[in-house]
C-alpha cells in the first residue's frame, strides 16, 4: 500500500525483548505489505515510523502471540507491547481530527 499526502506516521521505539518477540513472530504479518521484512530488519536503537495498516497489523500478531503457550511467560512484555501500539494508533485517530 502506498501512503497518501493525508497518512500520518506514528513513531514507536521497541525494547530489546519486545523486538525479539515481534522478529520471532513475523510469519503473523506475512500479508502486511513488507511489514514482516522491516521488522526483521530493526535493531532496536531508534523511533520506527508506522502506518495505521502497519500498526492494525501489528495489534492482530500480537493478539496471535499472546494466544501462543510459549510466550505465557512473557505476559508482560506482550502488554506493554499492545499499550505502545495503540498508543501510536491513537496518536494517528487524534491528528486526523
Amino acid at each position: 500500500m502506498k501512503p497518501g499526502t493525508r497518512d500520518i506516521k506514528a513513531y514507536i521505539q521497541f525494547t530489546e525483548d519486545e523486538l525479539e518477540i515481534l522478529q520471532a513472530n513475523t510469519h503473523y504479518m506475512a500479508e502486511s505489505f513488507g511489514l514482516d521484512h522491516r521488522i526483521e530488519r530493526l535493531k532496536g536503537k531508534r523511533k520506527v515510523g508506522f502506518y495505521i495498516w502497519d500498526l492494525e497489523c501489528l495489534e492482530c500478531a500480537i493478539d496471535f502471540i499472546k494466544k501462543d503457550e510459549e510466550y505465557i511467560e512473557d505476559a508482560e512484555i506482550l502488554e506493554e507491547l499492545e499499550n505502545k501500539v495503540k498508543t501510536a494508533m491513537k496518536v494517528i485517530e487524534g491528528s486526523k481530527d
